[in-house]
């Protein structure tokens, strides 16, 4: 089953009519931004871009994928795609591609078609106004699924059980994850689900391309480097409880590639290394003296419940102000698990936020 993102903020226990496939068919393969935003994409930045034009001549089939529900093995050059789950129909967009038919995000500001804005203009700017998106949130549409006749389905980044993965094999061959259920980092979700479409080259170049734009974007921002910053989710009705994401969540590894430090505190708490999360006491909050900026869904009056609870008052970010507050609605709080398109779409959004809180550092 499909997760639902706000409910996997703890990751682990809250892990978390159909329209013609002719869509994918009907579009060349050639690759709503905020007001005022910068945003690029990477099919379009640079021409020359190894990932610019598309080809699997030199790809030898079959191709076999290991992962953590066995072993997958796409015979012959996939024509129709289906990708399921968060972030995995980007992979193809990103590449030029338009799946057959996707799922539905759950989480975010979505369109009509129940698509984030990056994935919609990636389906626009590939000329598909009407794409065919699944709506899976209660289970998987595994008749629409075998409606687009896929020849593999692409699910790098997902949570699929093994009797989920068995009955989605019996379609086409099946895409899982790694190593751990929804603990795929974007770089490994770009780079395996372009593999079996017998791109990874492609996708690899992809990864190496945004890579290269996270640092020249953070070259704007030096004061960032080396900030101790901690990815939160709390209640401001019971705070006597909260949750600390671990790396095993790609939000908070994802801060790593933004040139931000996990705090020694929060490492310490962690017990278990397979853990998304950590579970604090609110009688424990004066262990975090070393978080910079905490990052979190709410809004102001949060901070002010934190700052009104003397609990809190020996985390530095509390007293400071020191907060990435993430609107659940907003398209950031949605790019904070981010994909290969996701990225440069929200980047210059998330490090403003965050030099702003690192501004308040005192």
């Amino acid at each position: 089953m499909k997760k639902n993102l706000l409910i996997v903020l703890l990751a682990g226990v809250l892990t978390t009519g159909l329209t013609a496939c002719g869509a994918a068919e009907a579009a060349t393969e050639k690759a709503e931004a905020p007001e005022a935003s910068e945003e690029i994409s990477l099919a379009e930045e640079n021409e020359e871009s190894p990932a610019a034009e598309i080809s699997t001549e030199d790809t030898a089939f079959p191709i076999a994928i290991n992962h953590a529900l066995g072993e997958t093995v796409i015979e012959k050059n996939p024509e129709n795609i289906v990708a399921i789950s968060w972030g995995n129909p980007d992979v193809p967009l990103a590449l030029g591609i338009v799946p057959a038919g996707v799922s539905e995000a759950n989480f975010g500001p979505t369109d009509e078609n129940g698509l984030l804005p990056w994935t919609a203009k990636a389906f626009e700017d590939l000329g598909v106004t009407d794409p065919n998106v699944f709506d899976d949130t209660d289970g998987w549409d595994y008749e629409a699924i075998a409606d687009c006749a896929p020849d593999v389905i692409l699910a790098a980044y997902s949570g699929l059980a093994q009797e989920e993965y068995d009955r989605l094999s019996e379609i086409a061959p099946v895409v899982a994850y790694p190593d751990v259920a929804w603990a795929t980092t974007w770089q490994e979700e770009t780079v395996n689900d372009a593999k079996a479409l017998g791109l990874e080259a492609e996708g690899q170049a992809l990864v190496d391309e945004t890579e290269k734009m996270i640092a020249e974007k953070l070259s704007a921002y030096p004061s960032l480097e080396g900030k101790k910053v901690a990815f939160f989710w709390l209640s401001e009705d019971d705070l006597g409880t909260f949750y600390i994401y671990t790396n095993n969540d790609p939000r908070a590894a994802f801060l790593g590639d933004l040139g931000l430090v996990t705090p020694d505190s929060v490492t310490s708490l962690i017990e278990d290394d397979e853990a998304f999360y950590v579970t604090a006491s609110a009688e424990n909050a004066n262990l975090l003296t070393d978080v910079d900026i905490i990052i979190t869904y709410g809004t102001e009056s949060l901070i002010d419940a934190m700052q009104n609870d003397g609990r809190f008052s020996m985390i530095p970010a509390v007293n400071n102000r020191a907060f990435v507050l993430l609107d659940s609605n907003d398209a950031l709080a949605a790019a904070s698990t981010p994909t290969i398109l996701s990225i440069p779409y929200s980047i210059d959004e998330y490090l403003k936020a965050l030099n702003d809180a690192a501004e308040k550092i005192q």
